[in-house]
């Protein structure tokens, strides 16, 4: 039979209750078995009849551990729903705070654009006003370059 709890052991022979080994596992290649069991380890054949105070006292030392146990498993785990739900609150926050953001940016945008369509027919005159001056630049250099070629003249016809 295979290794089994003592305190298992005992209260399964006590009960009545036939103890179930454990399939074994096939030898490695190249590994042997262990020819004796550990001595300190008793089996379900072993195990004697303890008294029933034993029994009793074994089972709320089990129950108590549990206890001990589960409540430690439930604490942890309430505590990390309690972190979840800190960091979701967190995040939460700080999304409020992205939207209220996303707003103003949006406000202003939208007084941006409103601006804008007032100032376009300003803008309009200014182009309109800007290709007039580079037409008028363009009609002072002619006028120069002309004014050149009559100097020019004269100043040929001067001389005869």
């Amino acid at each position: 039979m295979g290794r089994l709890y003592p305190e298992v052991a005992r209260a399964c022979v006590l009960r009545g209750q036939r103890v179930m080994e454990a399939p074994s596992a096939a030898p490695e290649e190249g590994r042997q078995q262990p020819a004796k069991q550990d001595p300190a380890v008793e089996t379900a054949e072993e195990a004697t009849e303890p008294a029933e105070a034993d029994i009793n006292e074994l089972c709320k030392d089990m129950f108590s551990k549990m206890a001990i146990y589960l409540t430690g498993e439930l604490t942890a785990t309430s505590e990390d729903y309690k972190l979840l739900e800190n960091m979701n609150k967190l995040t939460s926050l700080k999304y409020l705070e992205m939207k209220d953001i996303a707003i103003n940016i949006s406000r202003n945008l939208k007084d941006l654009n409103q601006k804008y369509a007032g100032l376009q027919p300003y803008l309009e005159q200014i182009n309109l006003i800007e290709e007039q001056v580079a037409a008028l630049e363009q009609a002072a250099y002619k006028l120069d370059a002309y004014s050149k070629k009559l100097e020019a003249k004269y100043k040929k016809l001067e001389k005869r």
